[in-house]
């Protein structure tokens, strides 16, 4: 996952994600680029006194190391130190030469900071104010902007998708700057292609709503069709009480001028509604929210509190490895899954054929040594091959799996156990308990056949079968043993393929040296099971009580029964063709 920028923090993160019903992603540097550049204002000229309070009014600065400054802390206010820059304004000169009485630093509650200064330019004390521009508007005695144009400019950049801020100084309106956060080029698609997997997308921004749903346009979010139902304000969601915003909190896309709290309580009303939640944040007020989600995601460039708070960091901070971080959740529980499967499948049929030949028989039809090398292939090679299998894009065409009502007392509740199951909310579903039962079975059946004929036929060869002469001995040679240890291993080798594939409705013969089905990893482990085989078989055979194939003087045909054995075996690979074909 960390090569998809996901560091993951705490493991259970993983498969959670996998499980994601609703994202509830911050605007800027997840779903824009970070990259803030003043594009408009409202009034004409910079002036010396509007650039001083810029200047002063921040907590910004600017990294001049580079050929090109570079913007240090807040994006927004860097933003406007650039501007400075741009119109030959040296911050820090004006910084220096003014004298800080006193600061109002910014809160989400506030919107606004104010810097009280002795101005270097006016010879006096000066007190400049910035923030949401309806909020310092409100603030302020006097204007050089009527309330009606501020209004008209205010819709005309939001349309525009543009940030605005708000400037004053000694409570007089100056004007409002309009500052371009391009959407990254890759989100519109991450954005589509979790919304085609079941999965709620919810941007929560302090933006203005307008601007917070043109954002949404571009991303792909926000459509024709939506309506105010769609769409809070920070302020709306505070009044609204607990029962009122359960009601309405699943068709909520955007929740614009929100605070951190607005963003835990968003967390903790979805979940309520028995959603599995992630959400973003970079800053230390995000931290309680991070804590609250099923996963909390923070940000790379953010702080140290929202780290920690958080389960996974996206590194490069973009929604599309939010996206990608889904597919690994989904991917790792199908692993998991298909890992299941074939290893209960094996132990049916082990367990089956140990018990039910044992009773038949003198001996067990398997030896200890033999039972050590197939639980070591289902165990460990099985878990190996087919849990770490990489991601695919598919799982991205699924719903996020069903949950059961998490008001009902789990322990001990049948009524629960019953819900869960029939929405297929356990690790072990219908289909796969039908398969484990069916196969494994139908791998009994076939096994404790040839267990029965070897018992009462004289089989020196594969081939033999084509004339059984049936005897009453009951004895199983040394060599018949080898012949259903092999035919175990080999039609269980062969299943292992089509645990692979398992509910992917795709052909494993087409697709077997494809590049969608090509892992390494699992055909290392494909090679190290067919070496041991004929490790065991052909080198180790007395120490797995066995006889070998190939080099077998009283067997000349071993080889030949080896090629008749894989044969054969593989029939479970077209039997799981033709069933496929059908199906379709």
């Amino acid at each position: 996952m960390l090569k998809t920028n996901n560091l993951v923090r705490k493991m259970h993160a993983c498969e959670t994600m996998g499980a994601t019903t609703v994202i509830c992603t911050d605007k800027t540097g997840t779903l824009t680029q970070n990259k803030m550049q003043v594009k408009e204002c409202t009034f004409g000229k910079l002036t010396p006194e509007l650039a001083e309070g810029i200047a002063v009014n921040s907590t910004a600065s600017l990294d001049f190391s580079e050929s090109q400054p570079r913007p240090i802390g807040n994006p927004t206010e860097g933003a406007l130190l650039l501007w400075l820059h741009t119109n030959k304004y040296d911050y820090r000169r004006l910084k220096e030469a003014s004298n800080t009485k006193n600061e109002i630093p910014f809160s989400t509650e506030r919107k606004y900071m104010s810097t009280t200064v002795f101005s270097a330019v006016t010879n006096r004390e000066v007190t400049y104010t910035k923030g949401a521009p309806e909020i310092v508007f409100g603030m302020c005695d006097s204007s050089d902007i009527d309330e009606v144009t501020l209004k008209e400019s205010l819709q005309k950049y939001q349309d525009s998708a543009y940030r605005t801020l708000g400037f004053a100084i000694d409570k007089h309106f100056v004007g409002v700057v309009a500052i371009e956060d391009p959407v990254r080029e890759d989100v519109p698609d991450a954005v589509k292609e979790c919304m085609n997997a079941g999965i709620m997308v919810k941007i929560v921004t302090g933006d203005t709503p307008g601007t917070a749903k043109q954002i949404g346009r571009e991303i792909g979010l926000w459509a024709d069709a939506d309506t105010d139902r769609n769409i809070i304000t920070g302020t709306e969601l505070a009044e609204l009480s607990d029962e009122k915003l359960q009601e309405c909190v699943l068709d909520l896309k955007i929740i614009a001028r929100a605070r951190p709290m607005d963003k835990k309580r968003l967390v903790e009303a979805l979940q309520a509604r028995n959603q599995v939640v992630a959400v973003t944040g970079d800053g230390t007020n995000d931290a309680p929210a991070l804590h609250q989600a099923n996963v909390g995601l923070s940000m790379g460039a953010g702080t140290a509190v929202a780290k920690e708070a958080s389960d996974i960091t996206i590194i490069d901070n973009s929604f599309s490895s939010i996206g990608k971080a889904v597919m690994w959740g989904r991917s790792l529980y199908k692993n998991i899954q298909r890992f299941l499967l074939f290893q209960l499948t094996v132990n049916v049929t082990a367990c089956c054929i140990v018990f039910v030949g044992a009773l038949v028989g003198k001996d067990s039809p398997l030896t200890v040594t033999q039972m050590l090398w197939i639980t070591l292939i289902m165990d460990t090679f099985g878990a190996m091959a087919l849990a770490s299998l990489p991601p695919s894009k598919d799982v991205m065409k699924d719903k996020p799996r069903k949950r059961g009502s998490e008001h009902v007392n789990k322990i001990g509740n049948w009524a629960y156990f019953k819900e869960q199951w029939k929405l297929g909310a356990f690790i072990i579903n219908k289909p796969m308990l039908g398969e484990i039962l069916s196969v494994g079975i139908f791998f009994f059946v076939l096994l404790f056949a040839f267990l029965l004929i070897f018992q009462h036929a004289d089989i020196n060869s594969m081939t033999d079968f084509l004339n059984i002469h049936f005897s009453g001995n009951g004895e199983v040679s040394h060599y018949e043993q080898t012949l259903l240890f092999s035919i175990f291993v080999w039609t269980h080798f062969f299943y292992l393929f089509n645990a692979r594939a398992f509910e992917t409705g795709e052909s494993v013969l087409l697709n077997l040296f494809s590049k969608k089905f090509w892992s390494k990893g699992f055909w290392t482990i494909v090679c190290v099971i067919v070496f041991g085989q004929l490790l065991i078989t052909e080198v180790m055979f007395k120490f797995f009580n066995v006889e070998p194939m190939l080099h077998n003087a009283e067997h000349p045909n071993g080889w030949l029964d080896l090629l008749i054995i894989i044969g054969f075996s593989s029939l479970v690979l077209w039997i799981r063709e033709i069933w496929q074909l059908f199906k379709k």
